[in-house]
């Protein structure tokens, strides 16, 4: 099954990823995780969650200043 769109760039649905998440990592049931939408199974693997600063040039030059290894 392809991606909607199916341009020559689309990659294939991750099922393998996508059920191993929902039904041994989630330990959802089946028949609840067939029920779910794409949204609800984004949201309940931290697909939303606000993602933490990342490290800029400037603080990785006072952290290199601070720790001369």
């Amino acid at each position: 099954m392809r991606a909607a769109g199916g341009g020559a760039g689309a990659r294939p649905f991750p099922w393998g990823a996508v059920l191993d998440t929902g039904l041994c990592r989630l330990r959802l049931d089946p028949k609840l995780f067939w029920e779910l939408s794409l949204v609800e199974f984004a949201a309940m693997t931290g697909a939303f969650a606000p993602r933490p600063a990342r490290l800029r040039r400037v603080g990785l030059e006072m952290l290199m200043r601070a720790f001369p290894d």
